[in-house]
């Protein structure tokens, strides 16, 4: 049997070390070959080799990486000092099309509440409803629900809509004051700068044929990291009274266990149980965990040919404690 989850919590303390070397290595690693494989792409459709136009799905992984360690900035784990977090994650936030000051106080809310019933919805939470809630839902709701959770809305166009536009303009955070809109306007600046500069040196056409789809392959690959690292069959919601934290972010988050070339391109996020259970963890430092302790890679193990299936969970069963799928539930006409 396992240790608790604080048990776990206090064993990983250790490793809340940020090391400022490795930290900018990891970031020279992806984001030189990022701009080199652009530069490359344009080199090679502009010599009239429009194959080269492929290179966007790796230039897209690279983008992912990049967000990841956004993300370890906004934890406060990729640097040693707040001030250089917080800028470089706010320069990367420009590439990302993600203001970075927003974000990070809404993935501070989704790490806050995660696997807690009553606190659904928050932060950058993928919209999750219950057995009950679902079958007492009108058939709008269900339909409107049914459709955010159809794979070409969730994987295609919803990762689109958030990074192209809802980035742009954070409309839910008007209640938050002037900050959400000045991280976002501030990295609206930043981006047309940039894209202006790049479509001043390339023309919009190639532009448009290499940023656009280098953009949608990540986002997509995020969003779809971020569902199968908590909208897997045995993840862990529970309601206030019932709910701790520690044991929430262990058992509701998995260890998704990818290829070694795939967990390099994804920053080792798909360690996330640890991730979840201590934040200031750095992502560099996770395939080290896992290697002293390896009893961690039985916790909520997803294998990419498993974590296909997680496609059709879409509701959490208060009764069975799994998520389940909507063919799992029979609505009463």
């Amino acid at each position: 049997m396992l240790p608790s989850a604080r048990i776990w919590s206090q064993r990983l303390a250790p490793f809340k070390k940020a090391e400022d070397g490795r930290a900018v290595l990891e970031l020279l690693i992806t984001i030189i070959p990022f701009f080199a494989l652009w530069a490359a792409i344009w080199a090679g459709v502009s010599a009239g080799q429009y194959w080269a136009v492929i290179g966007f799905i790796p230039a897209g992984g690279l983008l992912v990486r990049l967000f990841i360690i956004q993300h370890d900035c906004g934890h406060q784990a990729m640097f040693k000092h707040r001030r250089v977090n917080d800028w470089v994650g706010r320069f990367i936030g420009i590439l990302t099309l993600t203001p970075y000051d927003h974000w990070k106080r809404g993935h501070a809310l989704h790490h806050a509440g995660s696997g807690n019933l009553d606190r659904r919805g928050m932060g950058d939470d993928i919209v999750t409803m219950t057995v009950e809630e679902y079958k007492a839902a009108s058939k709008w709701g269900r339909f409107k629900y049914r459709l955010y959770r159809h794979p070409i809305v969730m994987f295609g166009i919803g990762p689109a809509y958030v990074f192209f536009l809802h980035n742009r303009l954070p409309l839910g955070a008007m209640k938050e004051g002037f900050k959400p809109w000045a991280s976002a306007l501030l990295t609206n600046l930043g981006v047309a700068l940039l894209y202006g500069v790049l479509i001043w040196a390339v023309g919009w056409k190639v532009f448009v044929l290499i940023q656009i789809p280098t953009v949608i392959v990540a986002a997509s690959i995020g969003v779809w990291m971020f569902y199968v690292q908590h909208q897997f069959d045995d993840t862990h919601w529970s309601r206030t009274g019932e709910w701790d934290r520690k044991h929430a972010a262990l058992q509701g988050s998995s260890y998704y266990d990818l290829p070694a070339w795939l967990m390099w391109v994804t920053g080792n996020i798909g360690v996330h149980h640890v991730h979840h259970l201590s934040a200031r963890i750095p992502f560099y430092q996770l395939p080290k965990i896992l290697k002293t302790y390896p009893e961690l890679k039985s916790v909520g193990r997803l294998t990419f040919l498993q974590s296909l299936k997680c496609v059709k969970l879409a509701l959490w069963c208060e009764t069975q404690k799994r998520m389940v799928s909507f063919q799992a539930v029979k609505i009463k006409a």
